[in-house]
């Protein structure tokens, strides 16, 4: 019925399997969407009764882009929820979430079936510098990277390596404002969710003959153990609002 609707075919199916076509996707997000805000708006007009504290961690590029609209979002709708906010990288989140040390975490992901895990968003990985950078045709690619074990830095060396490029490492870090320190120095070149470029640095990929790179997956997931009111309130934040271009 749906598909009659929207004059659309949303699964596409054989004789071993269904699987969502890309409108089916699309459909998708829009249902996400609309059932999270219908969950923010009880949430609101019903008033707040969920208290207590929750202990939130989220990759540390989200944090100093989306993450403050997300929360403030979050307050008006529950003042009575102690957040513990930590920030940092994807891999340490996954093990403190398994440690039961954590329980909710926004992060990102290049697998595509995580066990638990909720889409928030997608979006491509880019090469990121200055308006002025420049690396000649062919030359070796100066690299502003997060220390290993990361997803950008890894993502960022097999691309360079299947194109056959040379790479060497200029600065590494274990945080996001180290990574755009360097790129502002000029140090080198980075890798960036897109939707997080700040403004005073471009997209690269192109100009210089980078490789195009892989997209990523925005997810929440939650300790089983933990608060399931506070966490399903935080979720449904995150997922009214979405991750989206920096404002």
């Amino acid at each position: 019925r749906l598909e009659r609707a929207v004059d659309r075919t949303l699964i596409a199916r054989d004789t071993r399997a269904m699987r969502l076509t890309d409108a089916g996707d699309a459909m998708a997000g829009f249902a996400r969407t609309i059932l999270a805000a219908h969950r923010a708006a009880e949430s609101y007009f019903g008033g707040s009764e969920v208290s207590g504290r929750l202990r939130f961690g989220t990759a540390d590029d989200l944090a100093i882009t989306q993450l403050p609209r997300i929360l403030r979002h979050f307050r008006q709708l529950h003042p009575q929820i102690e957040l513990e906010l930590t920030v940092t990288q994807s891999g340490p989140l996954h093990r403190r979430l398994l440690a039961g040390q954590l329980d909710l975490i926004l992060t990102k992901t290049t697998v595509d079936e995580q066990p638990g895990a909720r889409l928030v968003g997608r979006d491509r990985m880019v090469w990121v510098g200055l308006e002025r950078t420049l690396v000649e045709p062919g030359a070796t690619v100066p690299l502003i990277a997060y220390r290993a074990p990361s997803i950008s830095r890894q993502m960022a060396m097999d691309a360079l390596e299947r194109e056959g490029r040379t790479w060497r490492i200029t600065c590494s870090t274990r945080d996001v404002n180290g990574v755009l320190a360097a790129v502002r120095a000029g140090m080198g070149v980075a890798v960036l969710p897109q939707a997080l470029i700040p403004t005073d640095l471009v997209k690269v990929t192109s100009r210089l003959g980078l490789p195009e790179l892989d997209e990523v997956d925005y997810v929440l997931m939650d300790n089983p153990a933990g608060p399931r009111a506070s966490i399903e309130a935080l979720t449904s934040a995150i997922m009214s609002r979405g991750v989206t271009r920096a404002s």
